[in-house]
């Protein structure tokens, strides 16, 4: 018997018709431990076939990969199935295509739309909601455009004009034809003629749950006091008016973010009155309340009164803002204290009762 030293082991030649050493723990059978995956691999498979198509001719070589993305061409080289698009289905297996250059920019073309005038736009803008306008300007930038035009918000006032509502003078069809702040003096109509935003404001309670936390850090622009008459009441009342300006809310990922109105309408869209609101406090007994203006409110709390039939209102301002939520020490800035409160309203500056110039 010859040494086991004289054998001779099975090495791979370059003239194998396969780069690839075909081994039975590629296939069925197979030791798990061997082959993880439990399926051929890819570069295995091409080799498999390649010696089959030098075997059996060019008809083998129609045969697609595993994965169907690759086929051999007639040279022997592996080409794409773009190139091969006439084979169709074979075995059961079928050739997915791949999409070309040329198909992939037409379909990108595609989904970028059309580009449609200006005065298309317009046309649309006459059949939208007053509570869709913002939806209508998020559809894009021609469409936010419209809606910063004067011929829009003029549409818009006719619409829904109506002559049983009772409107201030600044509101009246007469005075609309005036540019400045035509916008905001369009969106208060709305709010004496609209009957979804007349419902609005009925439903709305006359103090939200969440004023204590808006209201921090507003800047009070102005401040009167006004006696109110009895009415059916034995005794007058005294209403105290805050006139605050809030702070802008963090708009984020809004797509009119940065986006300033066209020079041409800034006067449409001026608004004095812009992020600001009116604190209305109604008390039985005047109350005597030092100058607050140009201050900021950093305090509100509304409790009990001591009588527990009304309210207590408790304010403190002070010369500049507290932030990151730290509350102020009673010793600084001004504090003030309505007790007894008959009532407490938070008017924005588009409901009906917020006082506004006739030149705004």
């Amino acid at each position: 018997m010859p040494r086991r030293g004289n054998r001779k082991r099975l090495k791979f030649r370059a003239n194998d018709m396969s780069s690839h050493r075909v081994t039975v723990a590629d296939f069925a059978n197979s030791d798990p431990a061997v082959v993880k995956s439990g399926r051929v691999k890819k570069s295995v498979a091409n080799a498999v076939q390649k010696e089959v198509k030098a075997l059996c001719g060019l008809a083998a070589s129609r045969v697609p990969s595993e994965d169907g993305s690759s086929v051999l061409s007639e040279n022997g080289q592996y080409g794409s199935s773009d190139e091969l698009e006439d084979i169709g289905n074979v075995n059961g297996i079928s050739s997915r295509k791949k999409k070309s250059k040329k198909q992939k920019e037409s379909s990108i073309t595609d989904l970028t739309g059309g580009d449609y005038t200006i005065d298309i736009w317009l046309v649309l803008a006459s059949y939208i909601r007053p509570e869709d306008v913002v939806t209508f300007a998020l559809i894009c930038k021609k469409a936010w455009t419209v809606t910063c035009t004067a011929v829009f918000w003029m549409r818009l006032y006719k619409r829904h004009y109506q002559r049983s509502a009772y409107l201030p003078v600044r509101l009246l069809p007469e005075c609309m034809y005036i540019l400045r702040s035509l916008r905001a003096c369009v969106i208060r109509s709305l709010f004496h003629m609209y009957e979804p935003f007349c419902c609005r404001v009925a439903k709305n309670p006359s103090l939200p749950e969440s004023t204590p936390n808006t209201l921090l850090n507003s800047k009070c622009l102005l401040y009167w006091c006004r006696k109110v008459e009895p009415g059916s009441r034995p005794a007058p009342l005294w209403e105290f008016n805050f006139k605050l300006k809030k702070l802008p809310p963090k708009q984020k990922n809004h797509c009119l973010n940065g986006l300033m109105p066209p020079a041409e309408y800034k006067e449409v869209h001026f608004n004095p009155d812009q992020d600001c609101c009116l604190l209305q406090v109604t008390t039985l007994n005047f109350i005597f309340i030092p100058v607050v203006m140009g201050m900021t409110l950093t305090y509100l709390t509304i409790n009990v009164s001591t009588d527990m039939r009304h309210h207590r209102v408790r304010l403190v301002f002070q010369d500049c803002p507290v932030m990151n939520g730290k509350k102020p020490r009673g010793e600084q800035g001004v504090q003030i204290v309505l007790d007894p409160v008959h009532s407490v309203h938070l008017l924005d500056w588009w409901h009906p009762k917020y006082p506004f110039s006739a030149m705004a």
